[in-house]
């Protein structure tokens, strides 16, 4: 399928070639028929796109703050690489489409095939949207008027904060389709409303839809004709629309507004405000967050967790059906608003307008091409004929997620590992396009369940969610490929044991499977070395890793206990199983102390644990989300025979007591990916062990997910 996707790399609007997705789970797959430019929201991301870095960096500073952070503990050529790979991932464009319901997921009700629906989804001949982002199409609502739908409930949502009643007197900043459509929803809560735009046009249509406005052609000044409009009151309430990097909007707002006034910021500006603006008449502030209740909460969004509606009246969908209903009705008029319309396969010349505003423009729809018969979902893309592979040779590969981690790490790593680049899938296909034409791979999929019935892969790289890695692990052993999964290998221990248990009846039909998990500090060049220097210890020894995590928002994924398994499955479990490495010696006992008195609260980022080993050994991992970013993220300490060894970040080893051995300090930071990487494809193709002994892997794995358990009791 075809979809607008936009470089912030280099500013090109590119029409790409990418798998289509697949209906989800509590969602709907959409044949696009209208989308709608958002032409603030899309605008303001292509003049970044198109700005230098030094532009780039000027708009955001907390970015830049946060990049001087990373380079100042992990070194400045990783830290660049990340920006680079972060800046070459293609942003897909839209949120206000029109379409036709070709499939229905599973757990979906209300929808039938072939009912018309509005979504939040991209530019895309094919979108995949929750069942909470769209809503059913009136009969007698064209698709040019649908398509307003997303942004009407964008301006819905700011009306609704602003508590607009019968009578009272409204401005509007901004008058572009947020605007205007503000306007009109103002006016028929029976408000009198006053536009202000630079825009002589936008102006016109203002007027059109029943606003009076500030004739900026004629010298009139914004605050002068507010104090008119408002019979020397001040307005009721300000809704600023405007997408601007300026304050002007916000301080006009305050000083138009009459003694506790109401301001709703619905588009974007400064936020560099007078005090006394505010604190003289008791002004209420707010920022309106985008389509209304839900916008962002993955329980509403991602797994179709409805708000109850004698609790929360207006969410997200019914914002959506609200605008529908009033567009049937005629209450809402958005024909005026069309100022250009575009074929997809011309969609560079809209951007191009977007852009550089060549002539005036309000509302650009994209209209899809149509067929009579019902088309084929083409889900996989072929970049290039795969190449025969004889045995014994480079190993095929197929990767299952194509994330920022994978983009980043995994992918090139196999790429320069003399594996063969064979298939990658991905969710929603974009990220899988990308990186498939970045890294030449052969294909690009949304079908994962392909990967595992091909016989032309020998491997499959797993480097999807947390909560899939172990079903996906089972489903590729008992297919007969080798298995690289991205650490952790499960957040169950039944999980764990389906997998042991795959892995069996493997081995026992004659088939010889290598199962490697992610767990690549033990190949840092750096705990390499710090195992060689503990060949000769005998004595049982003391290791201590201190890792400065950083806090992440309770909201996000990894937190999830059933999609990430929290941060001690998800991230610690590589530091029990460094301690296994440089202990050598098999956990014989396993406890963990949580920071905190709520013990059954997900939010632990910060804990305390202590392991024992078979040879008398004793391990400490301190797990911290409340230190210093200027503190080393990693330090890894060992005490034993009267000697010390001290690793910071993979890259400085400082030894103390240690005979020929100081210290070692590379030049960038290693954590080992590429040596595992290496090691496994190695294995691969001469048959040999993997590398890290599957009962290590189980061993860890389940001592891990003991250790969650108990920090949750």
């Amino acid at each position: 399928m075809r979809q607008i996707l936009q470089s912030l790399s280099d500013g090109r609007t590119s029409l790409a070639e990418v798998p289509a997705p697949a209906a989800p789970c509590g969602g709907l797959l959409i044949r696009t028929t209208r989308s709608l430019i958002s032409a603030g929201t899309e605008r303001m991301l292509v003049d970044f796109a198109r700005a230098g870095w030094l532009e780039k960096a000027r708009r955001q500073p907390e970015r830049v703050r946060q990049v001087l952070e990373k380079a100042s503990s992990d070194g400045l050529l990783p830290t660049l690489e990340a920006v680079r790979s972060k800046l070459e991932q293609p942003l897909a464009l839209g949120y206000s489409n029109v379409g036709i319901v070709a499939a229905v997921g599973a757990d979906v009700g209300g929808y039938a095939v072939g009912e018309r629906v509005v979504s939040n989804g991209p530019h895309a001949e094919w979108v995949a949207v929750s069942r909470n982002l769209c809503a059913r199409v009136p009969a007698t609502v064209s698709d040019d008027a649908a398509a307003f739908t997303v942004l009407g409930a964008v301006a819905l949502q700011g009306v609704r904060l602003a508590a607009p009643t019968l009578g009272e007197s409204f401005a509007v900043i901004g008058l572009g389709l947020v605007g205007l459509l503000a306007v009109q929803l103002l006016r028929a809560n029976g408000c009198r409303v006053l536009g202000i735009d630079p825009d002589p046009a936008k102006r016109a249509l203002a007027r059109q839809f029943g606003a009076d406005v500030v004739a900026f052609d004629r010298g009139e000044e914004v605050l002068t004709v507010a104090a008119s409009f408002a019979h020397g009151q001040g307005v009721d309430g300000v809704l600023i629309t405007a997408a601007t990097r300026s304050s002007e909007p916000v301080t006009q707002a305050a000083r138009m507004c009459r003694k506790r006034g109401r301001i709703v910021l619905v588009g974007v500006a400064g936020l560099e405000l007078e005090r006394a603006d505010f604190y003289e008449k008791e002004l209420t502030f707010q920022v309106s967050c985008s389509y209304g209740p839900g916008r962002y909460d993955p329980e509403y969004e991602d797994k179709g967790s409805d708000y109850p509606l004698g609790f929360v009246r207006w969410t997200e969908q019914r914002n959506f059906q609200a605008v529908l209903e009033m567009l049937s009705a005629g209450r809402l008029i958005v024909e005026p608003l069309i100022s250009h319309r575009f074929p997809l396969a011309a969609a560079d010349r809209a951007y191009e307008l977007l852009a550089t505003a060549a002539e005036p423009y309000v509302g650009i729809l994209l209209d899809y091409p149509q067929h009579e018969q019902p088309q084929r979902v083409v889900r996989t893309v072929e970049y290039a004929a795969p190449a025969r592979i004889a045995r014994g040779s480079a190993p095929a590969i197929g990767f299952l997620g194509a994330g920022n981690y994978a983009g980043r790490v995994l992918i090139p790593a196999f790429a320069t590992s003399g594996a063969t680049l064979r298939t990658i899938a991905s969710r929603g296909g974009v990220s899988a396009a990308h990186y498939a034409r970045k890294f030449h791979f052969a294909r690009a999929t949304t079908d994962t369940e392909a990967l595992f019935a091909a016989d032309d892969l020998d491997a499959l790289v797993i480097a999807t969610r947390h909560d899939t890695h172990a079903a996906f692990t089972v489903r590729a052993l008992r297919a007969g490929k080798h298995v690289f999964v991205e650490k952790p290998l499960a957040l169950l221990v039944e999980d764990v044991e389906a997998i042991v248990a795959a892995w069996e009846t493997a081995r026992a039909g004659g088939a010889r499977p290598l199962l490697t998990v992610g767990f690549n500090r033990r190949f840092a060049p750096q705990v390499v070395r710090m195992k060689s220097l503990l060949a000769g210890v005998r004595s049982p020894k003391s290791l201590i890793a201190t890792v400065n995590a950083g806090a992440l928002p309770a909201t996000h994924w990894t937190q999830d206990r059933q999609v990430g398994g929290g941060r001690l499955i998800g991230e610690a479990c590589h530091f029990v199983d460094l301690l296994r490495f440089l202990a050598g010696a098999p956990i014989t006992d396993a406890r963990v102390q949580a920071l905190g008195g709520d013990a059954h609260s997900n939010r632990h980022d910060s804990f305390a644990i202590t392991l024992g080993f078979a040879d008398g050994s004793l391990g400490s991992i301190h797990y911290l989300a409340d230190g210093h970013r200027g503190f080393p993220k990693e330090r890894i300490e060992v005490f034993c025979d009267g000697k010390v060894l001290q690793l910071d970040n993979f890259r400085r080893l400082r030894g103390y007591g240690w005979r020929g051995f100081r210290t070692s300090r590379l030049w960038r930071q290693d954590k080992g990916q590429r040596a595992l990487v290496q090691a496994f494809v190695d294995a691969v193709r001469s048959g040999s062990e993997p590398p890290i002994a599957f009962a290590e892997l189980i061993e860890v794995s389940r001592v891990v997910i003991a250790l969650a358990e108990a920090a949750q009791r």
